[in-house]
């Protein structure tokens, strides 16, 4: 059961439904509000600029919301925000399973250093190169998936910019550069990755591939410091993703972090790589 503004919404579940609790009770309320209104699927589509399909399969829970629907159904409903303060929980839910419960602690998080050698890390990917990305998939997604993953990755940007900051830092392997056959994807992403960096919360370094044997071979590895200022460690492969609260195995998560940051460009020589390669585009 589902409980906003004091209402209780009752999915009314079949063992063998597969869609997300949050957005089967996000269109409950969402008819809920409508009917309210005394409006159809049909008049909420217009006044929304959604096509009556698309309203009709939120209102449903077969399709999740995007903030922009959101934000002009609680215009046009007067939902007093009962429906936005759902949003976030609905982006989340468009995440992988696997990865789902390490975005909860992420997005509350005080600080997170990161290492990728492989990708340019989520946080900082443009959609077209996490659009590529989920394009590649194997088994191959099908478009409304590929369409959910990417709209949620990007949501999840908005750590970039929250208040109070979070602390970011960000390890690329060398390799993560020039992994990307389309040299238009790539050159946005290098554009993206200089613009990104310059805000005072955010610091990415690159590692060469000259460094040779470093604590970072063994794959990548996020930290994060929770609220309650303790540490968290996450570690992701092959969709298979494990938070890791072990304070021995966090510890050591942390000394390899900065390991892997003394063996890495600086910030400013990270930077000018970053633009070599753009002017190579």
């Amino acid at each position: 059961m589902l409980r906003v503004g004091g209402v209780a919404i009752t999915a009314g579940r079949k063992a063998d439904d597969n869609r997300p609790t949050i957005r089967v009770g996000y269109g409950k309320l969402l008819k809920l509000f409508r009917e309210k209104a005394g409006m159809s699927q049909e008049a909420l589509a217009e006044a929304v600029d959604y096509s009556y399909e698309q309203t009709a399969s939120i209102e449903q829970g077969r399709r999740p919301t995007k903030a922009r629907f959101a934000e002009q159904a609680e215009e046009v409903l007067g939902a007093g925000g009962a429906l936005a303060v759902l949003q976030e929980d609905v982006d989340r839910a468009k995440l992988p399973l696997f990865f789902q419960d390490f975005a909860l602690i992420e997005a509350e998080a005080l600080s997170r250093p990161a290492y990728d050698p492989l990708l340019i890390p989520g946080l900082l990917q443009t959609e077209a190169y996490a659009r590529a990305l989920f394009s590649a998939h194997c088994p191959p997604l099908d478009d409304e998936t590929i369409d959910q993953h990417v709209d949620a990755r990007l949501s999840r940007q908005k750590l970039l910019t929250r208040t109070p900051p979070v602390e970011l830092s960000f390890i690329i392997g060398d390799s993560a550069l020039h992994s990307m056959g389309d040299r238009a994807v790539m050159n946005d992403q290098f554009t993206h990755l200089l613009e990104v960096g310059k805000r005072r919360n955010v610091e990415i370094q690159i590692m060469p591939a000259d460094r040779g044997f470093h604590p970072g071979l063994n794959g990548p590895l996020v930290l994060l410091e929770t609220l309650e200022h303790r540490q968290v460690g996450y570690v992701e492969s092959q969709e298979v993703g494990v938070v890791v609260t072990d304070p021995g195995k966090v510890s050591a998560f942390a000394m390899r972090y900065g390991k892997l940051r003394t063996q890495a460009l600086s910030t400013e020589e990270s930077a000018r790589l970053i633009e070599r390669l753009a002017g190579e585009q």
